[in-house]
């Protein structure tokens, strides 16, 4: 208590000694027009720290508030093209006008060009937004992630998920290129903050488009690290090892070399805490998958995993004309998992419930190899090529024991199964892009060729036991058989898109797609004999199955590719072929669908960080081969599953739209969206349930009148005075889903409409303390047309608190609490759970190493209980987790670069760059 009465002290003590201001003014060319998006940033002049900053508006104007200590605040202004401006301005209490500022034109002669100011904390370019790295405080030895954290409206949840300004983060790329694969938490979490240079935030385009300089998707975001060019050539490492209760540990490293236009990263690691392994962050890190840092996590995942990781990722560039990048990945894992399930069955004329308990455990090893090579033949022509190759071998063991017993209290039904397998695929597929440009202004040709091929061989000893009990009698029933099962998909795909030049921003597309997938599926039953030998083949429960989809698209669109309005509009056709066959019946059948093909999409940005969108979109999905083969899958004896091979492809419109506006002279955002999709042809299951002994057989059909809708308000603010920072994040997530179902037979429609508000806030005092805590809850209602379904309401509440403090020096003291309560939980489960994870931390050698124990789950109440309500059925269910341990734990990083090793606070520095 008299820690936090001291910070509370600190608090308002640097309050007293500052003092607010806030300047308006404008920004002008040398010519007395307004310049939009010019930064305008205040500096302290004794040490050019960062005290605040803003984008100037269309109109030139802008305005700048904050708080400090100092008499006299540098002033200055960046934008592209024109000389730096800088002005000193005496600090006074209220609204001072600093002016018209205008700028001078930038002289490049080689020679005459004199830096005299530091650089801008941000830059608005045409479609990037980029953040100078050094600009924005964080703790020592921060990474990535918690410099993200600290950039105007860029948003990272519990599970390390990135949003800027509303649109999701969706790669990372380290100086242009790929960090391990399409895995952009391995980037956030392992790249220390203090070898980054900058941030750029731009639009996602493949690299097809970064290419040919096609617009890419304002939907999703793509953020490019760019590294010190003094830390381009050194390494970083590193290393740490615990152990703790119950068996508990932990083994991780990573090195990463760079040089230039090479970089090489290996890393490696081993536990049984449900953790990847790779953590930078020293107060939470390697707590588990099951609960750190997820405050809304509920508890944790399901199981308990042994991980055991090792990789290595390779790029380099050579001669501004060859580019390779490449990774390898080995992971193998050991998973046990055990799961008990209530579950209450609702038939249109009565219910009954079910009763289960089941476990597994797998082991599994992995290895997946990715590489991508590049050649620019010229300037205008480029060729890439990337395969991919991914092995799977795998031992499980099953087993199972469920009851069905009648609304009475009556047992109807009980069964025991009990199943070992051998499962071996394998994954091979390659991506061919050629791209020819011509000249300059955007026109160009591009020839697609992708291919993929996998496979797959189940080997399954699978026995059960079940008795049904009719009219006083019992009757039993054995299954013990040997699966051979082996499947493999081959897809093929092509393409070829041109793109003519109409006028300026205005163009033509002409493309033609084709794809051809062919699924083989051979499943062959044995029956044991009396002696145990799986000798007699099933004819009834084997198949051997063929399903082979094709479709083309051609398709044409005009584009319009404007800085304030961007419209683009694809319309053709989409033919699909479905064939079915089945070789053990020796039948087949094909059908033809044609539908239209819709891509269109109009986006008008108001202004710089202000825009509005909406699309539209068509799309057709073929059945799966489980959902059209038609044989009898009696590996559950209580479910039998029979394909139908009748089924159409579903055919689906989909709409979506959004507003944001990030306001950088107030620090706040808001931000929305929806999306509404209609399905025609929807697969749904169709279950017969016998009302004896309560066995249900599953088929599949085409059903229409399937949609859903989604709506999300945002709304963030950022507000921080030289050390201290608060932000608040506001949330609205609303869905509504209809669907349709049958019920033994009886078809009937439901409706879901949840309701998600949350709050989550920020309060951190540089150096000292962080606070977060957020709550929030989910609000769910069902209803059904069928009278005997039973309409749904009910509330989850949950709520989390984050609490890491740095102070004494060298010490570090993180909180994570969550709060969970469920609202229509059985009484026979737990429905509400407190999980507390703690660390303590102190770091020495120079920041070079750390030492931490840690608790997860202090107060040992950790549980997974969810309910999920189907459309003729409410189920509980509790799984295994990960429960209470205490580790210690060893942490040691190494950093060289130009040279020169690097500690924290005591260890050298580089010589801050010339102002």
């Amino acid at each position: 208590m008299k820690f936090y009465l001291f910070i509370a002290f600190l608090f308002i003590t640097a309050i007293s000694f500052s003092q607010e201001f806030e300047w308006t003014g404008k920004v002008l060319d040398p010519d007395g027009n307004p310049l939009e998006s010019a930064t305008v940033y205040v500096e302290k002049p004794s040490d050019s720290t960062l005290v605040t900053y803003t984008i100037s508006e269309s109109t030139g104007n802008f305005k700048l508030s904050g708080r400090s200590k100092e008499k006299r605040l540098n002033l200055l202004v960046s934008y592209a093209g024109f000389k730096p401006f800088k002005r000193v301005v005496e600090v006074k209490e209220g609204t001072q006008d600093v002016g018209e500022l205008k700028m001078e034109l930038q002289d490049n002669q080689l020679g005459e060009v004199t830096v005299v100011a530091s650089r801008p904390p941000l830059t608005l370019k045409k479609d990037t937004l980029e953040f100078n790295a050094d600009s924005f405080k964080t703790r020592q030895n921060a990474n990535l992630e918690e410099l993200l954290e600290k950039l105007p409206g860029v948003e990272v949840n519990s599970d390390g998920e990135i949003t800027v300004n509303g649109k999701p983060v969706s790669s990372i790329k380290v100086n242009g290129k790929e960090f391990f694969g399409d895995d952009p938490k391995i980037a956030t979490k392992n790249l220390p903050k203090e070898i980054i240079e900058k941030i750029q935030v731009s639009n996602q385009k493949t690299r097809s488009e970064e290419f040919t300089g096609k617009a890419g998707d304002p939907d999703n975001k793509t953020i490019n690290i760019t590294i010190k060019e003094d830390k381009n050539k050194g390494y970083f490492a590193r290393a740490s090892v615990g152990g703790g209760s119950d068996g508990r540990y932990e083994l991780s490293g990573i090195g990463n070399i760079f040089k230039d236009d090479m970089r090489l990263s290996i890393l490696a690691s081993s536990n049984n805490i449900n953790s990847s392994g790779f953590s930078f962050d020293e107060v939470y890190g390697m707590m588990g998958g099951s609960g750190a840092r997820s405050v809304f996590g509920g508890g944790g995942g399901g199981g308990i995993t042994k991980a055991e990781t090792a990789g290595l990722n390779y790029t380099n560039e050579w001669n501004d004309k060859y580019e390779l990048n490449g990774d390898y990945f080995f992971g193998r894992n050991d998973t046990r998992q055990e799961t008990a399930i209530q579950r209450e069955n609702i038939l249109p004329d009565q219910t009954f419930f079910t009763n289960s308990k089941s476990f597994s455990n797998l082991t599994n090893d992995n290895h997946r190899a990715n590489a991508r090579f590049e050649i620019e033949f010229d300037t205008l022509t480029k060729l890439s090529v990337s395969p991919r190759v991914t092995t799977n071998t795998g031992f499980s063991e099953r087993g199972s024991s469920s009851e069905r017993i009648s609304k009475e209290g009556e047992l109807a039904n009980n069964s025991t199964t009990s199943e070992s397998e051998d499962i071996v695929s394998n994954n091979f597929s390659n991506n061919v892009d050629f791209v020819k440009r011509f000249g300059k202004r955007g026109a160009y040709l591009q020839l697609e060729f992708r291919n993929s091929y996998d496979t797959r061989e189940n080997d399954n000893y699978f026995y059960s036991e079940s008795f049904d009990y009719r009219d006083g009698e019992e009757i039993s029933k054995i299954q013990d058989q040997y699966i051979d099962e082996d499947s493999d998909t081959q897809n093929y795909s092509a393409g070829v898109s041109q793109r003519s030049v109409l006028s300026d921003d205005l163009f033509l597309d002409l493309s033609y797609n084709f794809s051809s997938n062919i699924d083989k599926n051979k499943r062959f039953v044995y029956e044991a004999d009396d002696s145990g030998n799986y000798i007699v083949i099933n004819d009834t429960l084997s198949s051997d199955f063929e399903v082979q989809s094709r479709q083309h698209t051609p398709n044409a669109g005009i584009n319009y590719e404007g800085d304030v309005w961007r419209v683009d509009t694809n319309i053709g056709l989409l033919n699909t072929t479905l064939e079915n066959n089945n070789f053990l019946s020796e039948t087949s059948f094909s059908s033809t669908y044609n539908n239209l093909y819709v891509r269109a999409r109009v986006r008008y940005e108001v202004e710089r960080s202000k825009s509005i969108s909406i699309d539209y979109s068509t799309n057709a999905n073929v059945p799966s081969l489980r959902q059209l083969q038609p044989v009898v899958d009696l590996t559950n004896p209580n479910n039998i599953i029979t394909g139908n091979p009748n089924l159409r492809p579903s055919y689906s419109h989909n709409i979506r739209g959004g507003y944001r506006n990030f306001d950088f002279s107030t620090r706040s955002g808001i931000f929305s969206y929806f999306n509404l999709s209609f399905t025609e042809n929807s697969v749904v299951a169709k279950t017969i349930t016998d009302t004896q002994d309560f066995s249900r057989t599953t088929t599949y059909t085409n059903v229409d009148g399937v949609m859903s809708a989604a709506l999300g308000l945002f709304y963030n603010k950022q507000k921080k005075n030289e050390n201290k920072e608060f932000r608040y994040r506001l949330s609205l997530n609303t869905n509504y889903n209809k669907n349709v179902g049958f019920s033994n037979g009886t078809k009937f429609n439901s409706e879901n409409i949840s309701v998600s508000p949350s709050v989550r806030l920020t309060y951190a005092i540089e150096d000292i303390v962080e606070i977060n805590p957020e709550i929030g809850i989910d609000y769910n209602n069902s209803n059904y047309t069928l009278s005997t379904l039973n309409d749904q309401e009910f509330i989850n509440q949950r709520a989390g608190l984050e609490v890491t403090t740095y102070w004494p020096k060298n010490v570090v003291f993180g909180n994570d609490i969550s709060y969970n309560k469920f609202g229509n939980v059985s009484s026979e489960f737990d429905n509400t759970s407190i999980l507390w994870n703690t660390s303590l931390g102190y770091q020495f050698w120079e920041d070079k190493a750390n030492i931490k124990i840690k608790v997860y789950d202090v107060l040992d109440q950790v549980i997974n209980t969810r309910r999920q309500i189907g459309d003729d059925y409410i189920q509980d269910t509790n799984s295994l987790v990960l429960t209470q341990y205490a580790m210690l734990s060893f942490t040691y990083n190494l950093k060289n670069f130009g040279g020169k090793s690097y500690g924290g606070r005591g260890g050298r520095r580089p010589p801050p760059p010339p102002r």
